[in-house]
């Protein structure tokens, strides 16, 4: 986590960048993440240098070039800030946009980068709070981006908004991603789920990351993100690094508009929470997913992409408006049938309403599901979340202590009381016991398994209301007689009691 005073430096430059003119929130991250870049490169470049020191050698494809030294992060920052201003803007900037020294996709995104910092004095204090980060202490980097980003507080357009770290922890806990998968999300924003993931691989399988090629393969071919907004694939691709994944596919791809069939069976795990922005022209949709589900709506266009991206055997945990869970169309009851019968739908965890807050009080749910091409639907597990540790208004207030909060807390365990305000470390536990004892809970519990022939018969009905039932408390009501001599009699206790009282006046 990081410290208080790493978070107060945080704030008083967003304010020094509010201030200069700059208010929009994703550009306050995308020029520190340039900057952060600027500093990583500069850092690099100094450990190839001592390698070189060390065996004698020259430097191994150098970053700068001679005449470039002056545009090193260690050389701009001993200048004055009207100095530092000038190289940046006018030396830094253009040379970044054809950078070629470091082959990793970020380093493609920034041909589009724009510097808009347009006083000395906000670039002073800019590279004064990035200096003092450890560059070299992957959390600390890692927690500062996530604060940064949890400061994005509207909605982007075409239905972007930022998932909520717990609820992508709590999705990669229950996926476990392995050392050998392919991960992909088709809309992956900053690379949330993406970042998780890479930190339960090297917390769950650090010694296997050792091995040269294993870790090439997480360097260079275990993360997959695709979206078609420039701003986000600088600002996804940078914490991607910060996480210590050196060369990360992050690409621009408009997921919806081009064919999947270049990236077909390709993915062994899907996280994602893609935009819903409604409906989509038919012409300006990809004709592949068309075949698979003949739709306008984004949030059926996109689950038909993850199972065109899943290879046979690959699983897919994404999160669905409510819509998609019962909508009566034809093609919300096809696309349901497609999951239940064509492959194999493991879990609907449903989320309450306010877990979006203050982006979109929109109601969602998580699908689980394996492709399988061949059906494998036995019971489909159910869960309904009613807490995830903070307020459901907009304020979205943590309810619980900060080792309490999230699906993995202190001791792995969490009171009755403590469980009413945050579901997600028993989803986790339960999700674990899917094919165990959960199978034998009533409908009328959290969670439950229902069998495939009972949603078949529902229509393919995903809604948990269908499925859940609700036991009515009973109330033994007197008889009427009863309360009426009741009465009666009180009213002559009072009767009394106020002739006693005339008497005792008189």
């Amino acid at each position: 986590m990081i410290t208080g005073e790493l978070k107060s430096k945080i704030d008083r430059l967003w304010d020094a960048f509010w201030s200069g003119g700059i208010s929009n929130p994703l550009e306050v991250i995308e020029q520190i993440t340039y900057l952060m870049f600027i500093r990583r490169l500069d850092i690099l470049e100094k450990a190839k240098e001592n390698k070189s020191n060390r065996t004698g050698r020259l430097v191994e494809n150098p970053i700068y070039a001679d005449d470039a030294q002056v545009l090193r992060w260690s050389v701009f920052i001993n200048e004055s800030p009207e100095n530092m201003l000038m190289t940046v803007r006018d030396g830094v900037f253009p040379w970044l946009r054809t950078l070629g020294g470091e082959d990793s996709t970020y380093a493609h995104h920034m041909k589009d980068a724009r510097f808009t910092i347009t006083t000395s004095n906000l670039l002073a204090k800019a590279v004064d709070m990035i200096n003092g980060i450890d560059m070299g202490d992957k959390d600390t980097k890692g927690d500062l981006y996530e604060y940064m980003l949890g400061k994005i507080a509207t909605a982007g357009q075409n239905g972007q908004f930022r998932t909520p770290r717990h609820i992508i922890q709590l999705m990669v806990e229950m996926m476990a991603p392995q050392p050998g998968d392919e991960i992909c999300d088709p809309a992956c924003g900053t690379a949330g789920f993406l970042v998780a993931s890479a930190e339960y691989v090297e917390r769950t399988h650090r010694e296997a990351l050792f091995e040269p090629a294993q870790r090439k393969h997480f360097n260079e071919s275990m993360f997959h993100g695709f979206d078609f907004d420039s701003t986000m694939l600088r600002i996804g691709s940078m914490n991607m690094l910060l996480h210590s994944v050196e060369n990360p596919d992050i690409r621009y791809r408009d997921s919806l508009a081009q064919s999947a069939a270049g990236e077909a069976d390709r993915y062994s795990l899907i996280l994602a929470n893609p935009p819903f922005a409604g409906s989509l022209d038919y012409d300006a949709t990809a004709a592949d997913l068309q075949k698979v589900v003949k739709t306008k709506k984004t949030e059926l266009l996109f689950l038909a992409l993850f199972l065109r991206l899943l290879k046979p055997g690959g699983r897919a945990a994404v999160i669905v408006p409510d819509g998609v869970l019962f909508g009566s169309s034809k093609a919300h009851k096809e696309l349901r049938k497609l999951l239940v019968e064509g492959h194999k739908l493991d879990a609907v965890v449903k989320l309450p309403g306010g877990v979006f807050k203050p982006y979109a009080g929109v109601s969602t749910a998580i699908l689980f599901f394996t492709k399988t091409n061949s059906g494998g639907t036995d019971n489909v597990w159910f869960y309904e979340v009613t807490a995830d540790g903070w307020s459901l208004d907009d304020k979205r207030t943590p309810l619980l202590p900060e080792e309490k909060l999230g699906p993995l807390v202190g001791d792995g365990t969490l009171s009755e009381d403590q469980h009413v305000k945050n579901n997600l470390p028993d989803v986790l536990a339960r999700w674990r016991r899917r094919n165990g004892s959960e199978q034998e809970r009533a409908r009328t519990e959290q969670s439950f398994c229902v069998p495939k022939e009972d949603i078949a018969a529902q229509g393919y009905d995903l809604s948990l209301n269908r499925y859940k039932e609700i036991v009515h408390e009973e109330f033994a009501h007197r008889a009427p007689g009863e309360i009426m001599d009741e009465l009666a009699r009180i009213e002559a206790e009072i009767q009394q009691g106020m002739s006693e009282l005339k008497g005792m006046l008189a």
